[in-house]
């Protein structure tokens, strides 16, 4: 093929009709792609189906890029020599140039698995703590989420002080999970243990407050603890594990100024924060009804030292 006189090296009308078929090609398997992902979205409308939906979008893109690659190839190399001498060059150069991207989708075929998070889960990968919203062939989304003061200092800064969405959506590369440890709430065990700290002076009533304590904690977490209790056994039944309490518990701590104490138990990883809201409100009302202070930090001056005072008259100019 000549454009004004200058050919083209390499251009003519086979490889001219192969881009043709290359181009229809792909366009034909990418329409075909979207209609499978369209129906699926129709099928599994509802928010129990969402999970599916996503591992059988998954699936149609893997199947779509296996039939891609495939097709191109037979397009443009029918002749088997060819074929093994391109894929040798094309192997030994990308595997040198794109080492993080030939990792990243390694892992990605490590996290088809599904044993090491799975959309929906709640996770700390790469330092970005969150839900998983989507998974991709290079990067994982998610959805990210504060945390408590306790690590509010762990970068990156995050000006949400509870475990909630803070609205960022993060981008982090799959091959983390090859350099990093993958943190995940929910995956094999959703339940965690959390703890609440008060200071109680040592005047007053310890007996009752720790009862207060144990009141709130088994009001709003009576019913989590059945479901821990089961999802606990399976835990013990995969792997070899202590048995842990579950059932809500005060430990008692000695300090200068009170005794501190600390209400364990055990709850959903989802909606920590109102839980911990509900027990803090009923806390303070039990406290108040049974004239209990909570300690803090503050200071009380019983005496002063005696404090002299002189006034002195400026000297008069006659004076000088």
């Amino acid at each position: 093929m000549q454009i004004l006189g200058v050919r083209l090296l390499g251009v003519n009308a086979e490889t001219g009709w192969k881009l043709i078929i290359s181009f229809i090609f792909i366009l034909c398997v990418w329409l075909f792609s979207r209609g499978l992902r369209a129906l699926t979205s129709h099928l599994w409308r509802d928010r129990s189906g969402k999970r599916i939906e996503f591992w059988t979008r998954q699936g149609i893109q893997l199947a779509t890029a296996l039939v891609e690659v495939i097709g191109i190839l037979s397009i443009w190399f029918d002749n088997p020599s060819r074929l093994a001498t391109f894929l040798g060059l094309f192997t030994a150069g990308l595997a040198f140039a794109l080492q993080k991207v030939i990792t990243a989708v390694a892992a990605y075929f490590v996290l088809l698995r599904g044993n090491t998070f799975n959309v929906g889960d709640r996770i700390s990968m790469g330092g970005v703590r969150g839900d998983v919203i989507s998974l991709g062939f290079i990067q994982t989304t998610i959805m990210e989420m504060g945390e408590p003061p306790p690590v509010q200092s762990d970068e990156p800064a995050i000006w949400v002080q509870a475990r909630q969405y803070t609205g960022r959506v993060v981008t982090v590369t799959n091959d983390k999970i090859f350099e990093e440890p993958v943190y995940n709430y929910s995956r094999e065990f959703p339940y965690i243990w959390e703890e609440m700290r008060i200071g109680v002076p040592y005047g007053a009533d310890r007996a009752r407050a720790e009862r207060v304590l144990l009141d709130a904690a088994r009001r709003h977490t009576t019913q989590v603890s059945e479901l821990s209790e089961a999802a606990l056994k399976e835990m013990e039944r995969r792997y070899f594990m202590r048995r842990s309490e579950i059932a809500p518990q005060v430990f008692w701590r000695l300090t200068d100024n009170w005794l501190e104490m600390a209400l364990r138990f055990v709850t959903k990883e989802f909606g920590t924060r109102q839980v911990k809201d509900r027990m803090s409100r009923d806390i303070l009302s039990a406290f108040d009804e049974a004239g209990i202070e909570i300690a803090s930090g503050t200071y009380e001056i019983v005496g002063i030292p005696p404090i002299r005072v002189e006034l002195r008259t400026p000297a008069r100019d006659s004076d000088r």
